[in-house]
């Protein structure tokens, strides 16, 4: 008797651990329940992927989605529509609002917030502090929590755990992977002169490489006394990498698509504030040498680092302009463009946005196509040319630095636990994310 799934995905090519393959995917119950040749069974729903690559559901682990406090500029609601639309299933958003994630309470209210109103899965990092050190154990292994969040550098809002030993404090207790802002303050502060009025080319100066190898060397250090695992975010200088590849027993890395993409001084030149953002864009030999990083296997993960900020606030004269860019919805077709142009394959985007997250910070049930595993799949058409408006973002802040640019490579298709959310640029399901599960953080037995 022939088998029947709720959905198949029928002639698409598969992009996997095991490369490029055509199988058809069967869904039943939200998981993926068969691969291979189905042309005799049966389905409530079959989608037509002929021509198009299925991915694993790519999964964005930074991004700053502003609810609550900040609502103005993004929401949960906003924000995972503009992820869906851009082929994004799962994204980790932190901790900087208002109030700031740092107690259970906070946790629980986002979930509650993002639960069946968000549209595609999602986790929340808890900031670490001074004061909840103590609680880390208890925080981290909170359902919903993506991990521990430490800023040592200043960014947006006033989390901040500046010195050694609080920075300690915090890993000697975790036994999850634990993410970084690594730019060192004391030299902010000390390096703030360097900052010329309304001109954002000042930023990379004021905020230098020294800056950030700086705190990302003090990092590495505390890891390896405490014993702890540390994720380093949005590695943007050339300093930075040749040391991480040394460190990768305690040190994961991640890297944003703007650090491949954007260059200083043009970016400066053409967006001005647009392009400003925590750490921020460099001259090119950076760029390179981030590029080289990917090349090498040293980089782990692909984050957008999504940070909306309103035209009014990004209009203030440099320094009083807000830092960072939206990105969550650019951040596929931005990165399969960069993969036509040659620069990376489409199975190491893969890695780096599915299969990356997944091991790293060890998900559970997703980042693979495998029998078992969520039916997350983002679709992308490999051959089709788009140009990326503001008028396609979903943000609620209106603009994105890529408007105007025209990429090669686009996303079709979003579906997450077998619901097809995006299809065409259109919603198509109501919202109803869940939170994500982790392996160590699961329900224990009695």
């Amino acid at each position: 008797m022939p088998q029947t799934y709720d959905v198949i995905l029928k002639g698409g090519t598969v992009v996997n651990q095991d490369g490029r393959v055509a199988r058809d995917i069967g869904v039943t119950g939200g998981k993926i329940m068969a691969l291979g040749d189905l042309s005799q069974a049966s389905a409530g729903e079959t989608v037509d992927c002929t021509g198009l690559h299925i991915l694993p559901g790519v999964i964005d682990s930074q991004v700053h989605f502003r609810e609550p406090g900040l609502d103005h500029k993004e929401d949960l609601e906003s924000g995972s529509r503009s992820a869906a639309l851009g082929g994004v299933t799962c994204v980790f958003e932190m901790p900087n609002t208002i109030p700031q994630t740092t107690t259970p309470e906070a946790l629980a209210d986002k979930i509650r917030r993002g639960r069946h109103r968000m549209h595609c899965d999602f986790a929340f990092w808890v900031g670490g502090t001074h004061e909840n050190a103590a609680d880390v154990p208890e925080l981290e292994r909170l359902p919903g929590a993506a991990g521990i969040k430490v800023f040592m550098g200043s960014s947006t809002g006033d989390l901040l755990v500046e010195d050694d030993k609080g920075v300690a404090e915090i890993l000697k207790r975790t036994r999850r992977r634990a993410a970084f802002h690594s730019e060192d303050e004391t030299m902010l502060r000390e390096r703030m002169g360097l900052r010329v009025e309304n001109d954002p080319a000042s930023h990379p100066v004021w905020r230098s490489p020294e800056v950030a190898l700086t705190c990302t060397t003090r990092l590495v250090r505390i890891a390896r006394e405490t014993g702890a695992r540390v994720h380093i975010l949005h590695i943007s200088t050339s300093d930075e990498m040749l040391f991480l590849k040394d460190h990768k027993d305690v040190a994961t890395v991640e890297v944003l698509p703007n650090h491949l993409t954007l260059v200083a001084p043009d970016c400066y030149e053409r967006l001005g504030t647009y392009a400003q953002m925590n750490p921020p864009i460099r001259d090119d030999s950076h760029r390179q040498r981030i590029w080289w990083g990917v090349e090498q296997g040293i980089v782990d993960v692909l984050g957008s680092d999504h940070a909306p900020h309103t035209h009014e606030e990004k209009h203030h004269a440099y320094p009083a302009s807000h830092s960072g860019m939206p990105g969550v919805q650019t951040l596929v077709p931005i990165m399969l463009d960069h993969v036509n142009a040659g620069r990376l394959t489409l199975e190491r985007f893969v890695d780096l946005t599915s299969h990356g997250p997944q091991r790293i910070f060890g998900l559970e049930g997703k980042g693979r196509i495998a029998v078992g595993y969520d039916a997350d799949f983002t679709i992308v058409d490999l051959k089709r040319r788009e140009t990326i408006t503001k008028e396609w973002s979903a943000s609620k802040c209106g603009w994105t630095p890529y408007d105007g640019v025209s990429v090669t490579g686009w996303p079709v298709g979003t579906f997450v636990r077998g619901r097809k959310v995006m299809w065409e640029g259109e919603l198509t399901t109501p919202s109803q994310g869940e939170p994500a599960r982790f392996l160590e953080a699961l329900p224990r037995s009695a």
